[in-house]
């Protein structure tokens, strides 16, 4: 339960999250600083001092009873440079794309790719924590005097700005705390971020401060502080030993830091700060402690979307760890997302990462998977449309919504081939080329990114960035990957198997009588349709569907593993749906598994609502024959229960099997159809209600019409 104190905080806290008055003008102020009074600096430097500019002019918002010190409110902003036309490096990346490919505009008018969306990412900043900003600061200026070469001078100089910056800032909160008689506050934050931290409340403070920072200079949503129980937990722990703290101080305290990130973006539901608690040691024993069950039990009593808290179960989780899970998947508002380490280490590994980094793994944003302060922010840049890319394959690149032909799969068509295994081959093939294409734009942007979105501070907190000089898009981050989301590959599964079967076996139709009807939307071909919709499905626990199902999804998630990026790194399937089930269906025609045009895409690997009708059990077992070692971004799961069948016994067992069959990532709601139904229909009733979109969570009331139908719409797990 929370405080009296946290209650009133968290009234007022809400009043000043909506008041659009107190935004500053950062874009602005960066801008005009860039090109007025640092416009004749060297390029590098310029770009340093205004946003240093930017950081320190931004007003302050200090009030009495704060005991954690620091605010800045925001809109979720794409890069702050856009206003610089010289210095957008997206919409450069985006235009070189096109004069690169010359099928690149039809790509993206078809939704098979989408233009790059950078910001997933968690850092290490536990370097400012134990060395405090002057100690961290000294190794760049000892860096700086033995810089070997000018990329090395210009990244060491930017980081000591931002370092300027960041304690500038803090300073300014100083002296209006002092305004308000907040001695306490006063005497921590003149210590931190400055010194390193000896106490937990110093720990917290200094990490807020340097989050805000940073969160400011890097404008993205999908930023967040990973494993935040593991690194602030040796401080509490020694409080805790000498007196200082109690176990429910220090859940006051945790209270007013989530309200406080909350506060920042109450009204964006689809930012996502992840906090990942529980886990791994590195020497592979459990990392559950007690802040882990604080800060899950925090997100719950506050009701709050920001931060996501999400559970990192190590192998053999303790009794304590499965009920809290299950508890929060019942009584968590729909807000809980549960990782296996077994598994995902286990993909981490398979696929290039050192197991002692593997053990940091995070989620950078909604579910994707990187390693803490290792990874530059292209851990997730965007997602592939795959039942259209098979749309197109069937129909030699017509679109079935628009009619229009596109120069995209020109294989002459579903009619032109003798056999399934060969069309599946050039389908592969040609997806392929479009993913590559795709990453291709990814390395673009990063070189651009490079040079003019060098991220100083945030860079200077990631690992090998300091011994090689050189920022996070310019080879200083240990993993330089880049993560991709190819959506509804289970409805692509289906498909597949429906063609198979229906043309090359049965022969029940034709390859033209299929192309036919998937143009007229199945209208007067019901019959074929009907049997379409007879063909086992992935999610039926039926071998020879799952089978196409593993192999379709490795072959997919190997046309991005064996991508090399700029600097060596790969491409990594980031298996989410998030928002984009409605996006893709909107474009999306009938279907070879004999669904009408426009229907919603499945979950991340779950199988399709409609496609799991042999119940929940058959539906886990044909998840579990996947070969989740391919998903090295992660691969999420959706399991909604009907909330009169499931309990917290029932979602332990349920949540165990999952894991045990090799899944990675569960999430799920158990809120009744009924109340949403309710919900979207009077809204003003319903602001308090959450629910898991796919990836994060939102208030529901928020959500499109289309997003809350989707959500509607799913399966409810009844056995």
């Amino acid at each position: 339960m929370i405080t009296e104190r946290i209650a009133k905080m968290q009234e007022i806290a809400k009043v000043r999250g909506k008041v659009p008055a107190i935004r500053p003008h950062f874009k602005r102020d960066y801008n005009a600083a860039a090109l007025g009074e640092y416009k004749d600096l060297p390029h590098a430097e310029k770009l340093a001092r205004a946003m240093a500019f930017a950081i320190v002019n931004q007003p302050i918002h200090a009030y009495e009873g704060d005991r954690i010190g620091g605010r800045i409110y925001y809109d979720r902003e794409l890069p702050v440079i856009e206003e610089c036309p010289e210095l957008d490096s997206r919409s450069e990346a985006h235009r070189r794309f096109l004069e690169e490919f010359e099928d690149g505009a039809d790509m993206l008018e078809c939704q098979l790719i989408t233009q790059n969306t950078p910001g997933h990412i968690c850092w290490f900043y536990d370097k400012i924590l134990r060395y405090g900003v002057e100690g961290f600061r000294k190794k760049f200026e000892e860096a700086l005097s033995a810089a070997k070469d000018k990329e090395a001078e210009e990244f060491y100089t930017g980081v000591i700005i931002m370092l300027d910056a960041l304690l500038e800032f803090n300073d300014k909160h100083i002296s209006e705390y002092e305004k308000l008689g907040n001695t306490e506050l006063v005497e921590i934050m003149k210590k931190v971020p400055r010194k390193p931290a000896e106490s937990f409340r110093e720990a917290v403070q200094a990490f807020f401060m340097q989050h805000l920072v940073v969160m400011r200079e890097n404008g993205y949503g999908g930023n967040g502080p990973g494993r935040l129980d593991y690194y602030l937990w040796p401080y509490l722990d020694r409080d805790i030993k000498n007196g200082k703290e109690t176990l429910e101080s220090a859940k006051e305290l945790i209270d007013e830091l989530f309200l406080r990130i909350d506060e920042r973006i109450h009204n964006k539901d689809t930012w996502v700060e992840a906090i990942v608690v529980g886990g791994t040691h590195s020497n592979g024993e459990s990392a559950v402690n007690p802040l882990t069950y604080i800060m899950i039990e925090s997100i719950m009593d506050l009701n709050i979307t920001h931060p996501s808290v999400y559970i990192r179960l190590p192998e053999n989780p303790p009794e304590e760890l499965l009920s809290i899970s299950a508890k929060f998947m019942m009584s968590g508002n729909n807000r809980s997302q549960i990782l296996y380490d077994p598994t995902v280490i286990d993909a981490l590994v398979k696929n290039g990462v050192e197991y002692r980094d593997a053990i940091e793994y995070d989620c950078g944003g909604c579910m994707e998977i990187g390693m803490q302060g290792m990874s530059s922010d292209f851990l997730w840049v965007g997602w592939q449309n795959t039942p259209k890319m098979l749309e197109l394959m069937i129909t030699d690149g017509v679109c079935l919504v628009s009619g229009k032909q596109y120069s995209l799969y020109r294989f002459g068509g579903l009619v032109s081939y003798n056999n399934f295994d060969d069309f599946y081959r050039d389908f592969v093939k040609e997806s392929t080329r479009i993913t590559r294409a795709y990453m291709r734009e990814q390395d673009i942007y990063s070189e651009l990114s490079e040079r003019n979105r060098p991220s100083y501070l945030l860079s200077s907190m990631l690992d090998n960035c300091l011994e090689r000089g050189r920022n996070m898009h310019g080879g200083g981050a240990k993993y330089h990957d880049y993560g991709s989301s190819q959506l509804g590959m289970p409805n692509v599964a289906d498909g597949l198997f429906a063609i198979k079967k229906a043309v090359f076996e049965d022969k029940i139709c034709t390859a033209e009588e299929l192309v036919a009807a998937l143009k007229a939307n199945f209208v007067g071909y019901e019959a074929l349709q009907a049997s379409l919709k007879n063909y086992p499905k992935y999610g039926m626990d039926n071998d020879e569907v799952d089978e196409l199902a593993v192999r379709l999804m490795s072959d997919f998630s190997d046309a991005l593993l064996n991508y090399r990026t700029r600097f060596g790194g790969r491409g990594k399937p980031v298996i989410l749906t998030f928002t984009f089930s409605p996006i893709a269906a909107k474009i999306l025609g009938a279907t070879a598994d004999g669904r009408v045009a426009h229907q919603f895409v499945a979950h991340g690997v779950t199988p399709y609502s409609g496609s799991m009708k042999c119940g929940l059990t058959a539906a886990i077992n044909s998840c579990g024959k996947l070969r989740f070692d391919k998903f090295s971004g992660g691969a999420s799961t959706m399991w909604d229960f009907d909330p009169s069948f499931v309990t917290e016994d029932i979602l332990k067992a349920v949540l165990m099997t999952f894991m045990e069959k090799g899944g990675q990532i569960f999430q799920g709601n158990t809120t009744p159809v009924e109340e949403l139904i309710d919900a979207k229909n009077n809204p003003e009733k319903y602001e308090h209600l959450v629910v898991r979109v796919g990836g994060y969570s939102a208030r529901f009331v928020h959500l499109t019409p289309e997003l809350q139908d989707e959500i509607i719409g799913r399966m409810r797990h009844t056995k």
